[in-house]
């Protein structure tokens, strides 16, 4: 799996229509799937290789596809998809290659914010997403509510909820948790709009005139303050990114209370993935809400 093999090299250059890789480099960073830097005479791409049968990256191309309808390519920039395909065992995503860096945050920050507001523009009348995806491993559950608040109970944090071990919450406190949620939320007027859906400093980066870049998605049609939520949740924007974003989404009035409990899905999906003292900050979490 972490190799590729002759036959699916072969597969690479017919697909691109190219006869000869002059390089093959390995990136490592990522825990899902595998990848690989591969330059031609001409030209370079970055590949994703992962078991088919889940199918994690058809996913990822249905997202950065769905994504770069909404951008402003002056401010920031989604890879763009060149081949997916299904060879034997596995799945493959080859899009372009893109060289990062991390310089100013400006650009970032206005192009999240556009992609937000474009898509918001589509007056949009259900949160949801139309195909089942990933948040990291974890499956992410397709369909629509017409209510904000139930779209973010019945399909994100129910379904967290079913899959945690190692933390024995009672039927009551989950319901408790819930109605809490549903209070605080119902105050709020979602700016619903198709988000990155796992925005931390991982899944971004610049580029060449300080463009913003951004990677690994894993949309859906939901408040946008859940993007600018994770984004606090393990640091890595700077002020320029807010202050650019804020300059044309302004930030509402109780966001700091929403953030802990949006936030509260990818804890959730953490402690799910990787246990250990994320079931902890779960716990953590809960008091914080329930305080609310």
């Amino acid at each position: 799996m972490n190799k590729l093999s002759n036959n699916e090299l072969s597969e690479i250059c017919n697909r691109l229509g190219k006869s000869k890789i002059i390089n093959l480099q390995k990136i490592f960073g990522g825990c899902i799937n595998h990848s690989w830097r591969i330059d031609f005479t001409d030209s370079k791409f970055f590949l994703k290789k992962n078991d088919k049968v889940q199918k994690i990256l058809k996913f990822e191309q249905y997202c950065l596809n769905d994504l770069r309808q909404y951008t402003n390519s002056q401010n920031i920039i989604i890879p763009k998809v060149i081949n997916y395909f299904e060879y034997e065992n596995n799945e493959f995503l080859l899009m372009e290659w893109m060289d990062l860096n991390n310089l100013n945050q400006k650009k970032l920050g206005a192009g999240i914010a556009e992609i937000h507001l474009n898509s918001n523009k589509k007056k949009p009348n259900k949160f949801g997403y139309p195909i089942p995806g990933f948040i990291g491993i974890t499956r992410q559950i397709e369909g629509w509510e017409s209510d904000w608040v139930d779209c973010f109970i019945k399909l994100r944090i129910e379904p967290q909820l079913s899959l945690l071990k190692h933390c024995s919450l009672t039927i009551d406190l989950i319901n408790l948790i819930k109605s809490k949620i549903k209070v605080v939320l119902s105050d709020h007027d979602p700016m619903n709009c198709l988000i990155h859906g796992d925005l931390w400093s991982g899944n971004i980066s610049t580029g060449n005139f300080e463009k913003g870049i951004i990677f690994d998605p894993s949309c859906w049609w939901a408040d946008s303050e859940i993007d600018i939520a994770m984004t606090r949740l393990f640091g890595g924007f700077t002020d320029d990114f807010y202050n650019e974003y804020f300059k044309i989404i302004k930030e509402k009035d109780g966001s700091y209370m929403r953030t802990t409990i949006y936030n509260f899905y990818h804890i959730l999906n953490h402690a799910n993935m990787f246990g250990g003292n994320y079931i902890n900050q779960v716990n953590n979490y809960i008091n914080l809400i329930l305080k609310m």
